[in-house]
């Protein structure tokens, strides 16, 4: 008898965002202490980020605990190394997350980093928290609206209704310097237009320093490029990303899985200046050789979460804001980039841009490399989140999915604030 052929292990590759704005607090950013029928107790943070031109992108902290239970935290020991090589998994008991002896062995890829304070000279006070729910409580009282900060943190899937939800799951929030670089930027722009006073001079705006950007590891097959959106000057992009399902909860019973799974993703790809450098970056690197292949590659790509942007003309500007241009309040220009953004409808777009870069090697042989693997896989290695479910013994036709008993109440919470 035939051997059949076994499914290769999905990795996880890279899956991370940052982000640099103005902060945007409501009565709706910070959700102290709920309490759950189940026990759980946590706090929650759903932040906008004003990363500029009405590109308002959320992301999230949420954490907690069962009172009544025995509750670990998972943490990395900075010393200690496992069979493989890696850190080594190490668990802390809930009510010793602040145990100073304990937490000097913990590697700092195991904290939260928050930074929102400046002590009497001016320096910025990081604080390290290994619990969410103690982050957000101090962000609750020290995070001040408008300021202007720095997030990072990973980008997470889930499925659900075979509808597949991204999460930003914030990692670090701290105080951004931009304003210090913009400052050194704007007083050499003055001068120079002070010498040349002859010319029309363009300062840098401080907008320009703001960003929202992502990296992602991403499966491609031979159908994955789409046609050129003409509107939105952009190439659709269907892609896979890989991310870990841990104990998922279905029909209020939690289910074990602890696989990697596949999920379905739309991107777009932007198009260069010089449109010949995007074609042969896509026939290089997301147009597979073999059919029945996927090429792995991480790809560096702007954040678009703003109110929707449409082009806006003069017939379409209202007539009251007309007789604003003719009283001389607003130009033409201004008016229509006003009636552009904001109209009501959230998109939530994810352009990439280019290949990213890594390096690989130690020491002395490290060396910088595009991250990119040819047939990594093949069509028969995907294994899509139905599948996990199947062979966990689920009917996913019929099933109910939840992550959590709090997370229904969460995804409430993050549309309505979206909708804001």
């Amino acid at each position: 008898m035939a051997k059949s052929k076994e499914r290769k292990a999905l990795k996880k590759g890279k899956s991370t965002f940052n982000l640099i704005g103005r902060v945007k607090i409501t009565d709706k950013t910070f959700n102290l202490d709920n309490t759950y029928d189940s026990g759980w107790t946590d706090n929650s943070m759903y932040i906008g980020i004003d990363c500029g031109k009405g590109n308002i992108v959320y992301a999230e902290m949420r954490s907690g605990f069962f009172p009544d239970k025995d509750n670990i935290i998972r943490a990395y020991d900075k010393t200690e190394k496992d069979e493989t090589g890696k850190s080594k998994s190490v668990e802390i008991a809930w009510e010793d997350r602040f145990d100073k002896s304990l937490l000097d062995n913990i590697s700092d890829s195991s904290f939260l980093i928050v930074g929102v304070e400046k002590d009497v000279k001016g320096k910025t006070l990081y604080k390290k928290f290994l619990a969410a729910y103690d982050a957000i409580e101090y962000l609750s009282e020290y995070l001040e609206n408008g300021v202007i900060v720095n997030v990072k943190g990973n980008i997470g899937y889930s499925e659900y209704d075979e509808n597949v939800s991204i999460k930003k799951e914030i990692t670090s929030i701290v105080l951004s310097k931009v304003e210090d670089e913009y400052e050194k930027i704007h007083e050499k722009e003055i001068k120079k237009a002070e010498e040349d006073s002859s010319s029309d001079f363009e300062f840098t705006e401080l907008e320009d320093f703001f960003k929202a950007v992502f990296s992602q590891t991403v499966l491609v097959d031979t159908k994955s490029i789409g046609k050129k959106d003409e509107e939105k000057g952009t190439i659709p992009l269907s892609a896979y990303v890989v991310d870990y399902v841990g104990k998922p909860k279905i029909d209020g019973k939690k289910i074990e899985i602890k696989k990697n799974v596949v999920y379905p993703i739309e991107f777009e790809v932007a198009i260069n200046e010089n449109p010949e450098v995007t074609a042969k970056m896509l026939q290089r690197f997301f147009k597979p050789k073999k059919k029945s292949c996927l090429n792995e590659i991480t790809v560096v790509g702007n954040l678009i979460e703003g109110a929707a942007i449409v082009n806006i003309t003069e017939d379409d500007i209202p007539d009251d804001i007309k007789e604003l241009i003719v009283m001389g309040l607003y130009s033409e220009e201004e008016a229509e980039k006003k009636c552009a953004v904001g109209n009501g409808n959230r998109e939530k777009r994810m352009i990439i841009v280019k290949p990213d870069i890594t390096y690989v090697g130690q020491d002395e042989e490290r060396k910088p490399t595009v991250a990119f693997e040819e047939n990594k896989y093949e069509d028969f290695d995907l294994y899509f989140y139905e599948q996990a479910l199947t062979d966990a013994g689920i009917d996913s036709d019929e099933s109910d999915t939840e992550e959590n008993s709090e997370t229904s109440e969460e995804d409430d919470l993050l549309k309505m604030i979206e909708g804001m």
